[in-house]
């Protein structure tokens, strides 16, 4: 049934005026179609009888006074078991050339937890990456900041947590492109199968080439997939979003082509409220949790940019993958000292964790200010207690390496998987002087240490 006419029409508004007897709400999809081509777009505001829409996709083809439908009450993806191993555009429509199999869906905006829902006392998922369990331990329903730049190992990351996750817990992954380029998001997609993940996850993109809508949209499409797996599977989810900024910067440009005042620094005065729409679906429940981790991309460098520290003010901390890290033949190229979590505290994961932690911090501080030294005046030149601290701290650097499940097809190190008593064992072993005896380079690319260390 015909509800109106196409009145206006720009890269990013079309207005539709609304037969007398007609009623529609925002967030309801209304279409067109032109020679066979169906046309969508989503209510943004209703004024009298002018609906302002925004299109999902190019506006090509459109003219006014062209009729339009209602198509639904809001944007819709699958909520089933259907959607593990798929691939799906912003607008829930899967995008991996298989047949669509269709078994439930559910919309997109539906989820809202209530205050008596939400469960804040979940247990730390150990993840069974050294340097991530030591510096940085994550609680169920945490949002973690990624931050790292191209090249430094991000996706390699990504994918061991996929595994160890699902390897431990059996739990299910949700991957969501914001803005992605299209290649990297086929690269992604190869290596997940590959490396026999991508049936242990789902996956949604919003390509940089599409317009803003699309990348708004993919977001709200990943949560709903991620929400099926927590609420009705019952399990422990990871969320992986790249990238947060790009779902604020599509926003800022919808509400520009919309004519909404901006703030003074070009946000839109929705900015915070969009983004908490977003974090606050991210929660653990008594039966389940998701856990997120969400790349940042921070304009010029600048930490101080209202966006991110909007994003920021949600984070339970942040992994942060470092060039110069990378550099040295560290991986994961995780930087401990930018690095943070605020399940750092001592009621969270004991006294031992937390002194060797702040221990731990304090040898390597020492170590890049005694590298200095040396580069200069030689490793002569230092008292013996420098000269322990040096040799410990560069075993310490060593430890944190670890070889990854999903590259020992690249690497031929089989991939291990270290629990947290390990790990505490072999650093405490380190920085109490154990295995002054032994050679740093049998700390590199290893599980725990002690193990084999007592064996021998």
């Amino acid at each position: 049934m015909n509800i109106g006419k196409i009145i206006s029409i720009s890269e990013l508004n079309v207005k539709i005026f609304l037969e007398d007897d007609v009623r529609v709400d925002i967030k309801e999809v209304l279409k067109t179609i032109v020679d066979g081509k169906e046309y969508r777009f989503e209510v943004v505001s209703v004024e009298e009888n002018v609906a302002t829409t925004i299109p999902f996709d190019s506006v090509i083809g459109l003219k006014r006074g062209l009729d339009v439908m209602k198509e639904a009450d809001s944007l819709e993806i699958e909520y089933s078991d259907a959607s593990l191993g798929r691939v799906y555009s912003s607008y829930g429509e899967p995008i991996d050339g298989r047949p669509d199999e269709t078994i439930h869906k559910r919309g997109v905006y539906d989820k809202n937890l209530g205050l008596e829902e939400v469960d804040i006392s979940g247990d730390i998922l150990w993840t069974g990456i050294k340097v991530v369990d030591f510096f940085a331990p994550i609680q169920k329903g945490f949002k973690m900041g990624l931050l790292g730049g191209a090249g430094v190992g991000k996706t390699v990351l990504i994918k061991e947590l996929i595994n160890n996750v699902y390897m431990t817990l059996k739990s299910n992954a949700v991957f969501v492109g914001v803005g992605e380029r299209s290649r990297e998001g086929k690269e992604l997609y190869d290596e997940m199968k590959e490396s026999d993940l991508l049936d242990k996850m789902c996956t949604v993109f919003g390509q940089m080439g599409e317009n803003s809508t699309a990348r708004s949209k993919a977001i709200y499409s990943g949560l709903t997939l991620a929400e099926y797996l927590r609420d009705e599977k019952k399990q422990d989810v990871l969320l992986f979003v790249d990238n947060i900024y790009r779902f604020v910067q599509a926003k800022s440009e919808i509400s520009n082509e919309l004519k909404n005042v901006p703030v003074e620094n070009g946000y839109p005065t929705t900015m915070i409220s969009d983004v908490s729409d977003v974090e606050e679906r991210i929660n653990s429940t008594p039966d389940g949790s998701i856990t997120s981790f969400q790349a940042i991309y921070i304009p010029a460098d600048d930490l101080t940019d209202e966006s991110v520290q909007t994003i920021l003010s949600h984070m339970d901390g942040q992994l942060v993958l470092d060039r110069k890290v990378a550099e040295k033949g560290i991986y994961p190229a995780v930087n401990v000292f930018k690095t943070t979590s605020k399940s750092i505290d001592i009621e969270k994961i004991g006294q031992k964790h937390y002194d060797l932690v702040e221990q731990a911090l304090k040898y390597l501080t020492r170590y890049e200010e005694l590298e200095e030294i040396i580069a200069v005046l030689g490793i002569e030149e230092l008292s013996e207690e420098d000269k322990s601290i040096f040799y410990r701290s560069r075993k310490l650097r060593n430890y944190f390496t670890q070889p990854m499940f999903v590259a020992q097809n690249y690497t031929n190190i089989p991939g291990k998987f270290v629990k947290i008593e390990d790990i505490l064992i072999d650093v405490e072993n380190i920085l109490t002087g154990v295995y002054d005896k032994e050679d740093e380079s049998k700390f590199l690319f290893i599980g725990d240490y002690h193990g084999s260390f007592n064996q021998g």
